[in-house]
Formats: structure tokens, C-alpha cells, sequence
């Protein structure tokens, strides 16, 4: 199961607010690159599609389409300060391993 940290689910619902259309939909994406192999996560507000998995965490609606539904699975997305003064999406967990990974696609409010 995908999950947020309360700290990424305030920021995205910070985010969510200045969305025009009052209450957006959280797409996370996942894949590997192409180029070195690596995991690499996106995300951004989207519409539902008819295959895509909806779950409802930290009062947020989160999507994810099925090619990256296996490579999220047991994935945590915090919302941390990885310098001073830098904060950023961080994804945790998942399936290649238990240590950190950050990555962000098309990033809603606070990705650097």
C-alpha cells in the first residue's frame, strides 16, 4: 500500500488548494529510466482514469495507474528538510529498497 507522512499530505493539500478546480486528484507515477536503470518517481494533479487505482491517504486521493502500482507498493512519500532551509518530496521504502529515494516528474507545489 502507497502512503503519505502527515507532513506530505499538508503540503499536497496546500497545494491542492490553489488548484482551480476545488478538489484535485494526486497522480504518482513510477518506472524505471531507461538510461541507468534507476527508479524514478513523478507526480502532479490529474483526472481519474477508468484503470487506475484510487486510495484515500492522509485525507488525500492519490491515483496510480497500474504499470506503477507494483513499483510503488509499500512506498511512504514525506515531505522533509533535506538541507537548511530546502525542503522536498522525498519516497521511501518501495521496491527495489528500504533506503531513501527522491524524484519528482511533474511536481505539485514544494519539489525542487
Amino acid at each position: 500500500m502507497f502512503t503519505l507522512t502527515p507532513t506530505a499530505a499538508e503540503q499536497i493539500a496546500r497545494a491542492a488548494a490553489e488548484q482551480p478546480d476545488g478538489k484535485p486528484l494526486l497522480r504518482i507515477a513510477a518506472k524505471y529510466d531507461e538510461d541507468d536503470g534507476e527508479l524514478v518517481y513523478g507526480m502532479g494533479f490529474d483526472d481519474e482514469r477508468e484503470d487506475d487505482l484510487a486510495i484515500e491517504t492522509g485525507g488525500i486521493k492519490i491515483l496510480i495507474s497500474p504499470p506503477s502500482q507494483p513499483l510503488l507498493e509499500n512506498t511512504t512519500l514525506d515531505f522533509t528538510e533535506v538541507q537548511p532551509g530546502e525542503f522536498q518530496f522525498i519516497f521511501r521504502g518501495g521496491c527495489s529498497s528500504p533506503a531513501p529515494k527522491s524524484g519528482c516528474g511533474s511536481c505539485g507545489g514544494g519539489c525542487s
